[in-house]
């Protein structure tokens, strides 16, 4: 009988650290899967749920809205007060806010993002605003906000001619010009309903 009850024992042992193996096993690949999530996989995450996010920006400000797309090197936000679409360039992001649900599911695995919106820089998404032509706000790191028109952009840098905010770029409302770094900027703000977003 006392025999018996050793082997139970030692059954019971070994099948507890086998229990405790495996869930160091997984806890460990668990970590590791982890490290290898970068910032725009839980953005894609959370893009078009429609999350109540608030993006911290480096210039001070915050902006309150949801993903709605995720390129290469930026993500676009729909605000919350319904203003026109914002591109805000990864560098520039302090830090976001998600309720706990959200944060949960990002950090999951998911699917992988399209090879076309991992090619789509933020100087490609820049290009595109300069075909729209579309009246815009450039707000720097320095906390300044110009209004404008993007007439060009280059591999690291865009150039803005200035105008009031509202009006069309005509050649007579140009008040000057400006060779914009893209390291330099916080977010573009469209001042239309223009959506930025990526399939």
């Amino acid at each position: 009988m006392r025999w018996e009850r050793f082997f139970d024992d030692l059954e019971d042992e070994l099948a507890s650290e086998w229990e405790a193996e495996r869930v160091a096993v997984e806890t460990e690949a668990e970590r590791l899967r982890l490290s290898r999530v970068d910032l725009r996989h839980r953005l894609r995450a959370l893009a078009g749920a429609e999350a109540a996010l608030v993006f911290d920006l480096v210039d001070g400000s915050g902006l309150r809205g949801a993903a709605a797309g995720v390129g290469a090197d930026w993500v676009s936000v729909l605000p919350s007060d319904g203003g026109g679409a914002v591109l805000v360039p990864l560098h520039a992001v302090a830090a976001i806010t998600a309720s706990h649900p959200e944060l949960l599911r990002s950090a999951r695995a998911g699917e992988e993002g399209s090879a076309l919106a991992d090619r789509m820089t933020f100087g490609f998404a820049v290009r595109d605003l300069v075909r729209r032509r579309t009246p815009l706000g450039v707000h720097l790191i320095s906390g300044r906000r110009l209004h404008g028109t993007i007439d060009r952009a280059g591999a690291d840098h865009l150039d803005l001619a200035l105008h009031d905010p509202g009006s069309a770029r005509r050649a007579h409302a140009v008040t000057g010009y400006r060779v914009i770094p893209y390291s330099g900027v916080a977010r573009i703000t469209l001042e239309s309903s223009d959506t930025l977003r990526v399939g």
